[in-house]
Parts: C-alpha cells; sequence; structure tokens
C-alpha cells in the first residue's frame, strides 16, 4: 500500500524550484513531463507529496484518508497529463486535483449553503471602511500555546468543508487568492468571502473557548 513515505516513482531526486513548469531550466519540461521521465515524474511527487497529505488532513480527513486521496490526486496526475498546459505551477494544479476528489467523497453530504447564518454576525464584526472592530490575532502568537493550538483545532473541525479548504489553502499553504479561485472554482470576490467567513468562525469559536484577543 502506498503511504506518504513511499515514492510512487523510485529513481534519483534531483533538485528543484517549485516554478510553473515552463521555467524549472530544462530543455522542453512539459514534453518531458508528458513522456512522463521517471525522473521528472518523481521530482513532483517528491515535492507535492507532503503538501497534499496535510492539505487533506487539514481539510478535516484520517490519515488514512489523507493517504488514499493523495494517491488518487497521482492517479489522476498521471491519467490527465496530456492536457496540462504547463500555464501554472504544478502544485496548483494538483491541489485542483485534490479539490475535485475531496468534492467527490463529500458529495453525498457537501451542499452550498444559501443562507449562512454566519452573514449578519459577519457584518457586524466590521465598521464601515470594512476593518475588523477587534482585530484577529496573529497566527503566530496564539500558535505559540499548546491549548491554543488545540483550541483552534477543535474550531477548525466545526467550519463547513468549503470554508475549511480554503481557509487552509490560503492560511497554511499560503496560496494567492488567485490560485485557490482557480482551485476550487469559485471567483477570487468569493474566495475572499470565504476566507473571511472562515476567519470569523474560528474567531467567534476562539471567543467562546477564552482565546480572545485584548479588546
Amino acid at each position: 500500500m502506498w503511504s506518504v513515505g513511499t515514492p510512487l516513482l523510485p529513481t534519483t531526486v534531483r533538485s528543484a524550484a517549485e516554478l510553473p513548469l515552463y521555467d524549472m531550466g530544462v530543455t522542453d519540461p512539459l514534453a518531458r513531463l508528458r513522456r512522463r521521465e521517471p525522473a521528472t515524474l518523481h521530482e513532483i511527487v517528491h515535492q507535492n507529496t507532503r503538501r497534499l497529505f496535510r492539505a487533506a488532513q487539514g481539510m478535516g480527513f484520517s490519515s488514512a484518508e489523507a493517504d488514499d486521496l493523495v494517491q488518487d490526486v497521482f492517479v489522476t496526475f498521471l491519467e490527465t497529463l496530456d492536457r496540462f498546459e504547463g500555464r501554472s505551477q504544478v502544485s496548483t494544479w494538483l491541489f485542483g486535483i485534490l479539490h475535485h476528489k475531496v468534492q467527490e467523497r463529500r458529495r453525498s453530504r457537501a451542499r452550498d449553503d444559501l443562507h449562512d447564518p454566519v452573514d449578519e454576525l459577519f457584518e457586524s464584526k466590521f465598521d464601515a471602511k470594512g476593518k475588523w472592530i477587534a482585530p484577529l490575532p496573529s497566527p503566530d502568537r496564539v500558535a505559540s500555546s499548546a491549548q491554543a493550538a488545540g483550541a483552534i483545532a477543535d474550531c477548525l473541525q466545526g467550519l463547513p468543508p468549503l470554508h475549511r479548504e480554503v481557509f487552509h489553502l490560503r492560511e497554511v499553504e499560503e496560496l494567492s487568492a488567485a490560485d485557490v479561485s482557480n482551485i476550487i472554482g469559485r471567483t477570487v470576490t468569493h474566495v475572499g468571502v470565504l476566507f473571511h467567513r472562515a476567519r470569523l468562525r474560528l474567531r467567534e469559536c476562539l471567543d467562546g473557548k477564552g482565546w480572545s484577543p485584548p479588546r
């Protein structure tokens, strides 16, 4: 059984920056990828496996489920390789595959909120200029406490799946709003709303657990 620690393509790993494929500094890299050259594929697996596994866990899946999802991502990656045009980072494309795999697994229970009860609360937390009335604590300051980290983990479990995914991609993976937009198939504006709603829900949950920032 494949696992996070087991390479799909056992060959020598060469170093390469996480750049768009056409910037990797090798001759005709897209052709090499489409030829499925083992060294090229292994480097991509090596660079992205743990990030994808971490993202799947961050979206609420167990280690075993995350492991299966990552395996599915790379199987789909190989099956659809000829469709990749090399105009974006390989990692962005892989996160897009992960998003669709996650949606497939959640299809029976996932539903978009037509009315989100957090809307009124969301509005009440910003002033007329759109600024937080009481800013969120910085992630570094809050996460410095093991107890706070546990509280954050509990609160993340309570987020709707799409909010949680957007929060992880933006806050943990530090992807741009444009990249997240491409991954989940929503507008950049919608990504911004989902991200802010996720932060708001976390804020309210942390408040309830006694982890409020100074007022």
